[in-house]
């Protein structure tokens, strides 16, 4: 009890646990000694199970802690029933209110009524009224995707799945980049793939608007060192944070996202990417009711944090099996149905260049095309959103007839203080709804 008590108050002062802080704070307490002393400290440690699964360790202490009082409770009606002498209604009742007290205090209410449920829509149809018509939730900073999901809603569960290389990565940095930079919202990354310091590189590149394999290999002429550091100063404001442990558990993901949604308050999740994670696989179970087991814990986080939940997701080979123009459907979402199930919206990155064609349906050169495909919104319509795709820059942006023209960069004969045209395009404009040039 002693050392319980110690390592609560520790916690309770936001100071740090360990062997020497507890022996520090049983000495001051004059309690080390009767808890054995530092030695039994140090062979307490050794006895500790791995806190890589604490959440489950402590939910089953909560069950069996449940457990005992339901025990405790039956140990007493047990006697009673066998006393000739009790009231047997009056046992019931008794035995009834125990019990709804266990149930009270371990277990959290869920429902709401009409009154309190009536505050809360109200109260969000006028912060909604404060808002622009179109937007009510986070906006991805692509126009014409607002327009039709009303930006991204906190509680819901978003997948982005495609093929491999056709940028899942780069379009999930993109709002990563817009709604921390733009929007001032609090983004965490769990890359599961690809290292922290990659995806920096990445978020760099895309800021400074310059070549992606410049910047991974360092090979940056002077002038572009300058665009480098004038540029990408706002990225150390960001409130963007990147966890990249890999095999990441989901009960791993659920501890960290409520730390940062504490510590940080974020307001978007981004798994990158979802069959990278491992669940809780069941005794006879395989991989599909795994992936159907995180599909419904990546909602069940969003609803329990109210965060937008971004998962990006890989679809199946049939899509390349397919003839056609080979844009995905529901059922190319690999390895589980569930994810549609689950999900408030299931989008499809797709590419015609990708796959070898020149021209779209309207003749127009597919080169830098991109299509975000809408094939579910739960509280919205379904469709198609075209983008640019800058591929040098790893980056999307709004779609613009005919493509974008080139991206600028700064004229290094001006000495590196000079925004071209083009580059100001995909800066805020400060609000005044002008188009910036």
């Amino acid at each position: 009890t002693f050392i319980f008590e110690a390592i609560l108050e520790l916690f309770q002062n936001s100071e740090p646990i360990d062997i020497l802080t507890l022996k520090n704070a049983l000495q001051k307490a004059g309690k080390l000694d009767l808890v054995g002393g530092p030695l039994y400290l140090t062979q307490l440690t050794s006895r500790v199970a791995s806190a890589a699964n604490i959440e489950y360790h402590a939910r089953v202490i909560a069950e069996k802690f449940i457990l005992r009082q339901l025990i405790s409770i039956s140990d007493g009606v047990i006697k009673e029933a066998y006393d000739e002498t009790t009231d047997v209604f009056d046992l019931l009742d008794r035995t009834e209110q125990s019990l709804f007290e266990v149930s009270e205090t371990n277990l959290r209410r869920n429902y709401m009524g009409m009154a309190e449920l009536m505050v809360k829509t109200l109260e969000r149809l006028e912060e909604m009224r404060g808002k622009d018509g179109s937007v009510v939730g986070i906006p991805s900073g692509i126009a014409d995707l607002d327009k039709m999901t009303a930006g991204w809603q906190k509680s819901d569960l978003v997948i982005i799945a495609a093929r491999p290389a056709m940028g899942k990565t780069a379009w999930a940095l993109t709002l990563a980049r817009n709604a921390s930079l733009r929007f001032g919202e609090g983004v965490a990354i769990f890359s599961l793939e690809m290292a922290a310091v990659q995806l920096v590189q990445r978020l760099i590149t895309a800021e400074a608007e310059l070549d992606a394999q410049k910047v991974r290999t360092g090979q940056l002429e002077e002038y572009e060192w300058k665009q480098l550091i004038t540029r990408v100063g706002s990225l150390n404001k960001a409130n963007i944070f990147i966890d990249d442990t890999p095999a990441l558990s989901i009960w791993d993901l659920r501890a960290k996202c409520r730390r940062l949604k504490a510590e940080k308050n974020i307001s978007i999740v981004v798994v990158d990417y979802l069959q990278l994670m491992s669940g809780n696989p069941t005794k006879n179970g395989n991989r599909e009711q795994e992936i159907a087991g995180i599909s419904r814990a990546l909602k069940e986080i969003a609803k329990e944090l109210d965060v937008v939940m971004i998962a990006l997701s890989q679809l199946s080979r049939a899509v390349e099996s397919r003839g056609g123009d080979k844009r995905p459907v529901l059922s190319d979402l690999r390895e589980s149905g569930s994810i549609e199930q689950d999900a408030d919206m299931v989008m499809f990155l797709y590419r015609p260049e990708y796959y070898g064609f020149e021209t779209d349906d309207e003749g127009n050169s597919t080169v830098g095309q991109a299509e975000l495909i809408i094939a579910k919104q739960r509280n919205g319509p379904t469709g198609t959103v075209k983008m640019q795709f800058i591929g040098k820059y790893g980056k999307f942006t709004d779609w613009h007839v005919g493509g974008l023209p080139e991206m600028g960069t700064i004229d290094p004969s001006l000495g590196g203080n000079t925004i071209t045209l083009p580059s100001r395009m995909n800066q805020d404009d400060g609000g005044d709804n002008q188009v910036p040039f």
